[in-house]
């Protein structure tokens, strides 16, 4: 098949990228390399994928050297224009969307780059789903769309209309936006709400990277709410395998979906949204322990009040993906924590006092 993965030098997206090549599937990754977080680190990915920085032009399809089966185009999701051209002339069989403006806290300093990214840059995809159809629409949601519940572990079938994060509320319109497009056009759509995704060549912005790198330059890290809170950590290589999984089983009407009593992760419109997490939250002093442990250094810690946006928990009910997809996450968080270690010891070439 054909595949479209925009944010493909992010997180996420590199790693299935990666995983879809080894498939045998020809991939076209998007992605516009913001500098949210380290330029560098994205550019390092995609070098992985055999994209050479220097051959990087924007709104330039390129070609891989490592991989006939991919090639990367520079662009920028409001960019309608370029994306519909790059959809006329690359006739995709599927969509998975993973780009998008990322960061609970950084939404509240800087609201427009997500209503620009994730709010009209998505709008563009489902534009370009509907003018050049696809056989399905893979998008990222988020766990935090949970928002104010405190109802868990989270199930996709409770309402989530309380979101406290500008994030969030552009993560529930995205779902909002897929059912119209399902509804209207018959495009098969699948939202999934990842949940805390951790591992080697991850992102800088997230607390376990950000402890590390401090703990290893001898800076107090900021444990927020006293370390009260837990995560259902999920390792990369859990979500990859989940999302190539519902990549290929595009989603369909529910014929047990009442409109009297409507369920909101189903329709009579084929779109679905499921959870996708370890269903194992775990505490995160437990997970800073962990962190020390492999890197063999105590942490400093700084302990702070809670802070906006947050939630004390993320706890993934995944018994909807296990049951229609065979999802079975199987990383433990400490072989997990450990091989993120190992990878970011090599990778940023950690002096031989902390090996």
């Amino acid at each position: 098949m054909k595949i479209l993965v925009t944010g493909a030098a992010g997180f996420i997206g590199f790693h299935l990228v990666k995983k879809l090549l080894t498939e045998g599937h020809r991939v076209v990754g998007l992605d516009n390399i913001n500098d949210y977080y380290d330029v560098g680190l994205k550019f390092g990915r995609l070098q992985e994928l055999g994209i050479n920085q220097q051959e990087i032009e924007p709104d330039t399809l390129i070609q891989s050297t490592k991989s006939d089966g991919f090639s990367f185009i520079k662009a920028n999701l409001e960019d309608g224009d370029i994306l519909s051209k790059l959809f006329n002339e690359s006739h995709f069989d599927v969509v998975c969307h993973l780009a998008a403006q990322a960061g609970v806290r950084y939404s509240i300093e800087n609201p427009l780059a997500y209503i620009n990214s994730n709010v009209v840059g998505f709008t563009n995809i489902l534009e370009c789903c509907k003018s050049y159809p696809v056989k399905h629409l893979v998008y990222a949601s988020s766990s935090s769309v949970y928002g104010l519940n405190a109802q868990i572990p989270f199930a996709t079938d409770q309402h989530t209309d309380h979101p406290v994060s500008l994030y969030a509320a552009t993560k529930k319109s995205n779902e909002l936006l897929a059912h119209v497009y399902s509804h209207l056009y018959k495009i098969p759509t699948t939202g999934l709400r990842f949940f805390t995704v951790y591992g080697p060549w991850g992102r800088p912005d997230m607390a376990y990277f950000s402890f590390t790198n401090a703990i290893l330059d001898g800076k107090p890290i900021k444990v927020f709410n006293g370390g009260e809170m837990r995560r259902d950590f999920t390792y990369v290589d859990d979500v990859v395998e989940g999302v190539a999984k519902v990549l290929f089983q595009p989603a369909s009407s529910d014929p047990g979906w009442m409109d009297t009593n409507p369920s909101p992760d189903s329709s009579k419109a084929p779109y679905r949204i499921y959870n996708i997490g370890n269903h194992k939250p775990v505490n995160l002093l437990y997970f800073i322990n962990l962190l020390e442990k492999e890197l063999g250094v105590e942490a400093e810690k700084q302990m702070m009040p809670m802070q906006p946006g947050d939630v004390h928990v993320t706890y993934a009910d995944v018994s909807a993906l296990e049951n229609d997809f065979h999802y079975h996450p199987s990383t433990l968080i400490e072989d997990g924590i450990r091989q993120f270690v190992a990878w970011y010891k090599e990778y940023y070439k950690v002096p031989v006092k902390f090996q």
